[in-house]
């Protein structure tokens, strides 16, 4: 029994990190998002700004969806 409280608080700490890890990428996307709105740059370029933010956004969530059901899973 104390070895299962043991790991339960591990696995608190370890999905605490990672879930730290997927807001500061949210983060840095945010970041990145304001940097570009801060440029002059060709309606062409600031469509590819665009794109590529809601790329970065997709790959966040899948990843937060990942890191959701890893821990779900070990309970």
């Amino acid at each position: 029994m104390v070895f299962k409280m043991e790991q339960i608080e591990y696995q608190d700490v370890e999905w605490a990190n990672d879930w730290k890890v997927i807001v500061e990428i949210f983060e840095s996307i945010d970041r990145l998002n304001s940097l570009f709105k801060s440029l002059e740059v060709s309606y062409l370029r600031k469509l590819q700004q665009k794109i590529l933010i809601l790329n970065l956004e997709k790959y966040a969530y899948s990843l937060q969806n990942y890191i959701v059901e890893k821990y779900k899973k070990e309970e």
